[in-house]
């Protein structure tokens, strides 16, 4: 969900809150910085490159001024001279950083398409999505031939919106390159009655086949674990087979495959046949 920080994120916050003091009123965060004060779902390693200057010896704060004025040039600071037109917000904090989509944009030149994916993923998902596929391909079709331009096009062709959670969005993209079926995103599913009883995070509706990531802290809050396992049992009730899935089994891509594939068979599907969402 954003606004909550990870521990590496709150050290930037920390450090950019120091920085903020003396910052000109025309400077702001970006790239990496404003997106993990945004809690935007940054990879992991990446995150972890922006905040650890004592391992990495590399800059720790990402801070931009509208051209034509100079990038800031400070021992700790990666400075950037970007349009005056980029859209800037200020956070409940005080801090001035680059919009949330302007921000994507941003890092393209850095991520992988994946990764681009992921956080174009995060975007727009079901709880507080802070953009719509609508914004992400105006920004991308206005982001022209700068820098990371061919990685933006790439990756929105893959971003759907609903998800919540980066893993989520790791799945879907193994399984249908893989040449499976694209599965519905957080899917509605309703009981015999016609009654909603929760959401699947991958369906197939026409197949009855759902798949669930199991994160760790569904686990670790005893209350949230039993509600989950009360709502699976539900889906089973309606004849709805559910693969779970956590880290470990997305790290045994063939095995992972294969119950996907055997589930979708057991419910109507032939590989002969085009894939597409259901």
């Amino acid at each position: 969900m954003h606004g909550q920080l990870s521990t590496e994120a709150r050290g930037i916050a920390d450090l950019a809150a120091a920085y903020a003091t003396r910052m000109p009123p025309d400077q702001y965060f970006s790239h990496g910085t404003a997106a993990a004060l945004l809690g935007l779902r940054l990879p992991e390693v990446h995150l972890r490159h922006v905040s650890d200057v004592s391992v990495l010896g590399g800059p720790m704060l990402d801070v931009s001024a509208p051209t034509p004025r100079r990038a800031p040039r400070l021992r700790g600071v990666r400075g950037h001279e970007l349009l005056s037109s980029v859209r800037i917000r200020t956070l409940p904090s005080g801090l001035r950083v680059s919009d949330a989509v302007e921000t994507w944009c941003q890092l393209a030149a850095e991520l992988s398409v994946d990764d681009l994916i992921v956080m174009g993923d995060g975007l727009v998902c079901r709880q507080s999505p802070l953009a719509t596929v609508s914004e992400l391909t105006a920004a991308v079709a206005g982001w022209g031939a700068r820098p990371g331009g061919p990685a933006l096009r790439r990756a929105l062709l893959d971003i759907r919106s609903r998800t919540d959670s980066a893993r989520e969005t790791m799945l879907r993209l193994m399984i249908v390159r893989a040449g499976l079926p694209e599965p519905v995103v957080n899917f509605e599913i309703c009981n015999r009655f016609g009654a909603v009883i929760g959401l699947g995070d991958l369906a197939y509706p026409s197949y009855r086949v759902l798949l669930e990531y199991d994160g760790g802290q569904h686990r670790s809050d005893e209350r949230q674990f039993h509600i989950d396992i009360s709502r699976l049992d539900a889906f089973m009730e309606e004849k709805w087979r559910v693969i779970r899935v956590n880290k470990s089994l997305m790290q045994q891509r063939s095995t992972l495959l294969g119950k996907v594939g055997t589930a979708l068979e057991a419910g109507g599907w032939s590989a002969t046949r085009p894939s597409h969402p259901s």
